[in-house]
């Protein structure tokens, strides 16, 4: 179940344009890679959380590894690891050196497992962080009425410094300048987000 809150925000690209509602999943939880692997040994594959653990730590390294000998891996339904480099330019072919190249950076190109999950996701509306947190802050206090437009100014401890601005963390977060489309595309880098999104804990 995919929980979301809904905002209203502008289009930064065209800022005369009337804010439109959009929509902000809010994460449930952060899952480390000790829990996810013990959740994939509890689907009884056969292999214990440790080996699991191994195994995705071995992938890693050798995806690294030839990713640096210049190929592309790709896995199936998985999906597609590549990599791309960022360089400041030189005045000519002649002037450009490895001193240029500034990064390395990994991309990810999802399969067809993960392209698209709206098919297969269940959906449920509910309030912000912040407005959660300032009715519960109002119900300890006795009090029958909060005000949501300050709570939404003020940031809270799952949403950060920034509140219900953007904190840039990527995925499928609502896009303005798309038109509620994700603002990260199909590569690990992302793309700029107006949002990111909640973290409840």
């Amino acid at each position: 179940m995919i929980e979301y809150s809904i905002y209203m925000m502008g289009n930064p690209i065209k800022p005369e344009e009337p804010q439109k509602a959009y929509a902000k999943n809010q994460v449930r939880e952060i899952w480390d890679l000790n829990k996810f692997c013990k959740h994939i040994a509890s689907h009884n594959a056969g292999y214990s959380r440790g080996m699991v653990k191994a195994i995705l730590s071995d992938m890693c390294d050798c995806i690294v590894e030839q990713l640096l000998n210049g190929n592309k891996i790709k896995l199936g339904e998985f999906g597609v690891f590549s990599i791309s480099i960022n360089c400041e330019g030189a005045e000519s072919l002649e002037k450009f050196t490895e001193e240029n190249i500034k990064s390395v950076n990994i991309k990810f190109n999802p399969g067809v497992d993960f392209e698209n999950l709206v098919d297969k996701a269940e959906f449920k509306l509910v309030a912000s962080r912040a407005g959660q947190a300032a009715l519960l802050k109002a119900e300890k206090a006795n009090e029958s009425t909060v005000d949501l437009e300050a709570a939404k100014k003020k940031p809270t401890k799952d949403e950060g410094d920034g509140g219900n601005k953007p904190s840039g963390d990527g995925g499928d977060t609502p896009n303005p300048g798309g038109d509620n489309t994700s603002g990260g595309g199909n590569t690990s880098g992302g793309g700029s987000n107006p949002d990111g999104e909640d973290v409840g804990m």
